[in-house]
């Protein structure tokens, strides 16, 4: 496994690291719940509002000269491309910078050949990600690249080639970026230079057309329980929050989620992540969360109250946990709520002699009603528990139409570190 820092020349790249094809940034790399991201994770990637990151248009030019015919196939072939369908590529292509330090499977160009080797990239450097949001290109010398196909726990970097171990490099924080379960339209980022500051990017530009919004604007967790896996991740990108799952991989996009921490109402700042609890072939799996118990199979009472925003001049960290719910996504219980009276057990006689058996008719009125309880009628005893899911569940035919974050740019700011 080779370490790659941000700005130091790859030994043997497709194209010179001084023609201009793209620029690396000062990053310090963030911290991410656990080592697999998706490649819709709100926040995965960072932008700029400077000048284009990556010149995708000379990249292209460089692989259609016929002097770099050979190289031409060559990267073509490690991203199981035709020649003639490189431009078209390239065209979907979105360039971002790394956040995090990230693996990937990188591409020397040595004797004709594109011969590959694991990469741990270094935040801050400029590469582009697919439609999926998966990287595909890094950008200064045009390297093809690939996903991390290995596992994460057991890997050994070697900082050499002049590629010296940078500060912050932190193994346990290192990500592995599986491609998202649909296409995306856009990717949302966050500003380098500027982390209160988010980036709407399009699918297939370069940056002329961003949008900015807030991330220190705080968005609901929506009700989760009862989707599926893919569905819920959808939902959650909508809003600007991120999917996180504690178990070994990640579940299928049909297992149905049973819980989410924070639960449906915590109000969350942008990129902050989710963890779900699922069950995968009738089995609870993963999460961080314990499986609601029986009683949240029947509707709540009343909605739950979702916290107030707090104050943008006090933002949170985006991958600080947040303070909200931390079990199933039902609401508690009200408490203080006043039983409705129920008669006393003596206060019918009991039968004459030589009565018949049968109970004689009721003659009591059934108790009166509770205020704010009307969805279910008062119980002395509780009901069986149930298996199965959450009736207040949402339906999963409900589209799965992205909920863009606000788009207004603040006005004019002063310039902050990079991180």
């Amino acid at each position: 496994m080779k370490a790659v820092a941000a700005g130091a020349a790859s030994l043997a790249p497709f194209f010179d690291e001084r023609s201009g094809l793209g620029r690396d940034a000062d990053v310090r790399s963030r911290p991410a719940h656990g080592g697999l991201q998706q490649g819709d994770t709100p926040g995965l990637y960072g932008g700029t509002d400077e000048a284009a990151i990556c010149d995708v248009e000379q990249l292209k030019r460089y692989l259609a000269e016929p002097r770099n015919d050979r190289k031409a196939r060559a990267w073509a072939g490690a991203l199981d491309l035709r020649t003639d369908g490189i431009p078209e590529y390239l065209d979907g292509l979105t360039p971002v910078l790394l956040r995090h330090d990230t693996l990937v499977r990188n591409h020397d160009y040595e004797k004709g050949k594109a011969v590959p080797f694991d990469a741990l990239l270094q935040a801050g450097i400029a590469i582009l990600v697919d439609e999926q949001g998966t990287p595909a290109v890094k950008c200064s010398c045009g390297n093809p690249l690939r996903p991390f196909e290995g596992d994460k726990n057991r890997i050994s970097v070697s900082f050499d080639d002049g590629n010296e171990q940078w500060k912050g490099y932190d193994r346990s924080e290192v990500v592995v970026v599986r491609p998202a379960s649909h296409e995306l339209e856009r990717i949302a980022l966050v500003d380098v230079e500027d982390p209160d500051r988010g980036i709407e990017r399009r699918v297939g530009t370069t940056g002329e057309e961003d949008t900015a919004f807030d991330t220190r604007r705080r968005q609901a967790v929506p009700s989760l329980i009862g989707t599926t896996f893919g569905e819920a991740g959808r939902r959650l990108a909508g809003r600007g929050l991120a999917v996180a799952y504690d178990g070994e991989g990640v579940p299928p996009d049909g297992a149905r989620v049973t819980a989410s921490d924070p639960a449906a109402g915590a109000e969350l700042r942008f990129g902050t992540h989710v963890t779900l609890s699922v069950v995968k072939d009738g089995s609870p799996a993963g999460g961080g969360t314990t499986p609601p118990d029986p009683e949240s199979s029947r509707p709540a009472t009343s909605p739950a109250s979702p916290s107030s925003p707090s104050s943008p001049s006090s933002p949170s960290s985006p991958s600080a946990p947040s303070s909200g719910p931390s079990r199933s996504e039902r609401p508690a219980p009200p408490s203080g709520t006043p039983k409705a009276p129920s008669p006393p057990a003596d206060s019918a006689p009991p039968p004459p002699p030589g009565t018949p058996s049968g109970p004689p008719p009721s003659t009591r009125s059934a108790p009166p009603e509770t205020p704010g309880t009307t969805s279910a009628p008062p119980r002395t005893t509780p009901p069986p528990p149930t298996g199965g899911p959450a009736s207040g569940a949402p339906a999963t035919s409900v589209p799965a139409t992205p909920e863009a974050p606000t788009t207004s740019a603040p006005a004019e700011r002063p310039r902050r570190t990079r991180e």
